[in-house]
């Protein structure tokens, strides 16, 4: 394989914005497999006090993550993620006003492989969302495992990251007040798999305890989709059925997260590695659905509520779709 090398002379900006979303990788990959080996290197040796006393504080703060976390206004405003943001870039469109005395519950699409979308418009301040949506505070809610990973739960608290617990969404969109936004990452591990360039294909059809909370709450639903998200990697081929996609089910069920085996370009060169493509980003916020507060929606009431959901996330697509380089003929499919 012939590797097609980066050139030497490249603008400092650039180095910075490859170097921003290098240590994203890493922390998204392999910080909270080494902030276990931290505890537990520290707990055997002579400071073993020191775990000792986080394990404590630890059982206390439990909860922490399932209650709205513990954001940092000066994490989620660091430089870095600036650099990160125009990497890609990564832009933030929305359609529609928003009424901050309402919650909202936004259904991200698609999942992609790392989710790049939602973390740079949700968790970070410089794609434009505080000035987009004056008011609103963004949750983004992942897989609970990771609040069990000692320090690493923390920082992830700090950016804005909740747990995707029913517990925790409840939390978000149970606000007398107002003004809270449950960002729900719809298609989840299992979409991570289907995350192949040009595939617009979305695990939606058995997801539907987003729109039971969304009743329960009265939140009004928002599908958001992020146009290039699919794009920033390629995934070995694992159509349904091969041994491959077979191995990574199973495991799937077994750990809770999926492990799709991708690739892209790397630090220093363009024909492997593990740091996405610079491909644009363009996550579109639609149009609010209305919904009633119904504490005991039946499955009728339910079920009509997703098709309408399908219907909006589908307008949203066809209405944008041209925009952002996906031709006519193409369109979405739900599994």
């Amino acid at each position: 394989m012939k590797v097609e090398f980066a050139p030497v002379h490249i603008p400092l900006a650039r180095r910075l914005q490859t170097a921003a979303v290098f240590q994203w990788v890493f922390s998204f990959l392999l910080l909270a497999q080494c902030c276990c080996g931290i505890f537990i290197t520290l707990f055997f040796g002579k400071y073993w006090l020191l775990p000792v006393l986080y394990a404590v504080w630890l059982y206390f703060d439990w909860e922490t993550p399932q209650t709205g976390g513990r954001r940092s206004k000066w994490i989620r405003n660091w430089t870095v993620w600036r650099y990160f943001k125009d990497y890609f870039p990564v832009h933030l469109i929305k359609t529609s006003d928003l009424e901050p005395s309402h919650n909202y519950l936004f259904g991200f699409h698609p999942h992609g492989i790392l989710v790049a979308g939602a973390f740079a418009n949700f968790c970070t301040e410089h794609t434009g969302f505080k000035e987009l949506f004056p008011g609103f505070t963004p949750y983004l809610h992942i897989l609970p495992l990771w609040f069990g990973c000692p320090f690493f739960r923390d920082y992830a608290m700090s950016v804005g990251l909740v747990s995707a617990s029913k517990k925790s969404v409840s939390h978000v969109l149970n606000n007398d007040r107002g003004g809270n936004i449950a960002v729900i990452v719809i298609g989840g591990a299992e979409e991570s798999l289907d995350a192949h360039p040009g595939n617009l294909t979305l695990s939606i059809f058995k997801r539907k305890g987003f729109i039971k909370m969304a009743l329960k709450y009265g939140a009004h639903l928002v599908p958001v989709f992020s146009f290039g998200e699919n794009e920033l990697f390629k995934q070995v081929e694992n159509p349904r059925g091969s041994w491959l996609r077979t191995l990574q089910e199973r495991l799937q069920k077994i750990m809770g997260f999926a492990l799709p085996v991708f690739h892209a370009r790397g630090i220093f060169q363009y024909s492997f590695g593990l740091m996405p493509y610079r491909k644009p980003i363009h996550t579109v916020v639609g149009k609010p659905i209305p919904v009633k507060q119904n504490l005991n929606p039946t499955l009728e009431e339910i079920e009509q509520l997703h098709q309408t959901y399908l219907q909006e996330l589908r307008t949203l697509f066809e209405e944008h779709k041209e925009k952002y380089g996906i031709p006519d003929h193409e369109s979405l499919s739900f599994k």
